[in-house]
């Protein structure tokens, strides 16, 4: 059982949402200049993506989590930690260069691109087709689901192994996030474990790059 209503689990995003914006917004423009520049490759572009995984992270657990969710959840402050957590592996990932990101012509990357573009499109509409309305809508960016749900998708437009641990965590908040969407009919939440099951041993069984050398692009 979880310790609160479907009810009161909207009424958090309602008054999130109004308490934030238009941070709705920048959260938006920014995951399209993350696309924009995974289409051009480069190691500052990897570093400057995952900075901009980082601030995504962060925000959601700090200010999602621990502001708001934390008003009727007391296990929010626990997950606030393990997204701030999960900001600062990306900023180390960042800082040296431990991601390589580009898309190709492999599994992984028509996954990756299905995952982003879900992210950002599919999953609003979703909720506005199963009778959500703005201001509880739960929003790209700054809400704990469609955040996981792009950050495999960006994940899988990597090239080479991603470490375990920039995988960890997502992967928790996916089957939890998940579990709970079924039990409070959250539909555009239903693909989250899957999103995780699917990537995790794509990313994991590919060959990591020769030590010192960057993957070819």
């Amino acid at each position: 059982m979880l310790p609160f209503t479907r009810e009161q689990f909207f009424d958090v995003f309602a008054a999130y949402n109004r308490a934030v914006w238009p941070a709705q917004v920048l959260a938006g423009v920014l995951g399209l200049a993350l696309l924009a520049l995974l289409l051009r490759p480069s190691r500052a572009a990897d570093r400057l993506i995952a900075a901009g995984l980082a601030v995504l992270w962060a925000w959601t657990g700090i200010v999602y989590h621990g502001l708001h969710f934390s008003r009727i959840n007391p296990a929010a402050l626990f997950f606030g930690a393990l997204f701030v957590l999960q900001a600062a592996a990306l900023c180390h990932a960042a800082l040296r260069g431990g991601l390589h990101f580009g898309s190709s012509r492999t599994v992984a990357a028509a996954l990756g691109w299905a995952l982003v573009g879900y992210a950002l499109v599919a999953y609003p509409l979703l909720g506005l087709w199963s009778g959500q309305r703005w201001p509880a809508l739960p929003m790209f960016g700054i809400t704990p689901c469609p955040l996981t749900i792009f950050t495999f998708g960006l994940l899988a437009l990597t090239r080479g192994r991603v470490a375990w641990w920039l995988l960890a965590i997502p992967l928790g908040w996916s089957l939890i996030g998940g579990s709970a969407a079924w039990l409070l009919s959250v539909p555009e939440d239903w693909p989250l474990p899957l999103s995780g099951l699917a990537v995790l041993p794509l990313l994991r069984r590919r060959d990591p790059p020769p030590a010192g050398v960057a993957p070819a692009r």
